[in-house]
């Protein structure tokens, strides 16, 4: 596993992007997430992974990595899911509001991602926090396509996002 990132986030609006398609715009959150049935880590867009944080308004620990295969699953994190994603470039970036964190990934091309919590529904009860409770972990690795997946969910606040996604 290599990691690419591992820092705080600023978050505004409880939510950061990943992005692997140079400097266009991240999609809204309803236009990310329409045809899924996870509703934290939105990937209908191409070359672009929208994520939902329980902490409105801070900062949150992210790590990216990236491994050569599936990594392992780890029963440290309260919420998971994955989805697919189209690495367009190798430059890319993990991006909120105020952050932009350059990440330089090892492949282009077809990509699985996996998108982990702790702590999701504690940050979502502090509303406000820097840093907050909570901490997340986005590993991707190469994969074929293969529709996005709820791992797990604890939490009654990722119920309702994952409920947003699927009627949207």
């Amino acid at each position: 596993m290599t990691e690419l990132f591992s820092g705080e986030v600023s978050v505004h609006y409880g939510f950061a992007h990943l992005l692997t398609n140079g400097p266009e715009e991240p999609a809204m959150p309803d236009v990310a997430r329409r045809g899924q049935r996870n509703g934290l880590a939105g990937a209908a867009v191409a070359h672009q992974v929208h994520l939902i944080t329980g902490l409105h308004t801070g900062s949150v620990a992210f790590t990216v990595a990236w491994s050569a295969a599936e990594p392992p699953p780890d029963d440290q994190w309260d919420e998971v899911v994955e989805v697919s994603l189209d690495v367009a470039k190798t430059s890319g970036a993990l991006t909120s509001f105020d952050d932009l964190h350059p990440l330089t990934l090892p492949a282009a091309g077809s990509h699985r991602v996996r998108y982990s919590a702790a702590g999701f529904a504690a940050g979502r009860q502090v509303d406000t926090a820097r840093p907050g409770p909570d901490r997340y972990l986005l590993q991707l690795w190469p994969a074929p396509p293969a529709p996005d997946r709820i791992v797990r969910q604890t939490s009654a606040h990722a119920a309702y996002w994952h409920d947003v996604a699927w009627k949207e």
